[in-house]
């Protein structure tokens, strides 16, 4: 089971990454851009540490308080939540 949860969370943020680089080349190019609510869930299901690495490597939505904040409180609140979990 432990190996499945790791599994997981590494595909959730390998994906989560992912999307912030594409929705950045997308932002160059002026494209169809990934939704927000899209990229948040990312986040939300797991990948919060994959979303984190995203945005400051390709520097996308580093200026909006929606990312900045919201995706740090919710890798705290998924760390809680496993600690919770484990104890």
């Amino acid at each position: 089971m432990t190996k499945l949860i790791l599994l997981y969370l590494l595909i959730v943020n390998a994906i989560a990454f992912l999307l912030m680089l594409a929705d950045k080349q997308k932002a160059r190019r002026k494209l169809w851009r990934i939704p927000e609510s899209t990229l948040l869930l990312s986040a939300a299901i797991g990948g919060s540490i994959g979303s984190l690495a995203g945005m400051y490597t390709f520097r996308h939505k580093t200026k909006h308080l929606k990312f900045t904040l919201g995706v740090p409180a919710i890798l705290i609140a998924q760390i809680a939540a496993a600690v919770y979990l484990l104890l």
